[in-house]
């Protein structure tokens, strides 16, 4: 029997097969996934700007999660004890299904412009990105409209489609709003080739179960 798995490796081999081709690293999760993200750092690294006015500060990060996908395969245990069957990935099925995570934090000036800063009350939040092959064909497009979001927040949401191995170095484009005080946005490059996790998964180089 097959079964569709989403693999977590932490594995050196598969963070090396998320770095894009232009030189960002990817960054290993906790719990053993991988993203790569914009701008580049830890969680509190953000792209910010300020309102017209110096009133209001908003700050956005974006997180790519190219969410390798495979299915397994029954395969019999030793010579000794063929009867211990064990689940091993399947190379030939391997597959991207990405994610898309979104990080925002608005500040309001109180008293002093870019002085005296909180960050209170429940916010309108706008995030969106398009996934797009190497010739820019739009390949997955994710829109929401969050609604009483508190003034620091992060939401991660699912892209639905599959994107298969090898095709390519695609454009990862996105953007936060906050209505009415400001678009922050960016760019990342994404290299959809598998190789690595093939050799992850080889009988040379360790066996998934």
């Amino acid at each position: 029997m097959k079964r569709t798995r989403i693999a977590a490796l932490a594995l050196a081999a598969a963070t090396a097969a998320l770095a894009p081709a232009l030189g960002q690293a990817a960054t290993a999760a906790e719990g053993g996934g991988a993203f790569l993200q914009d701008p580049a750092g830890g969680d509190k690294t953000m792209k910010s700007m300020w309102t017209k006015d110096d009133m209001h500060k908003v700050e956005a990060q974006f997180r790519f999660h190219p969410g390798i996908r495979y299915e397994t395969v029954t395969r019999p245990g030793p010579p000794a004890a063929p009867e211990f069957e064990r689940e091993a990935p399947d190379p030939n099925t391997l597959a991207w299904e990405p994610s898309y995570e979104f990080a925002w934090s608005v500040s309001d000036s109180t008293l002093v412009k870019k002085a005296i800063t909180t960050k209170e009350g429940t916010h309108p939040i706008v995030v969106h990105a398009v996934l797009r092959t190497p010739k820019g064909a739009k390949a997955a497009e994710v829109h929401r409209e969050l609604t009483g979001k508190p003034a620091t927040g992060r939401e991660k949401i699912a892209g639905g489609k599959r994107i298969a191995c090898d095709t390519g170095e695609y454009t990862v484009e996105w953007s936060v709003t906050r209505t009415h005080y400001g678009t922050l946005k960016g760019s990342l490059r994404w290299n959809s080739s598998c190789e690595q996790h093939r050799t992850a998964f080889s009988v040379d180089h360790g066996k998934q179960g």
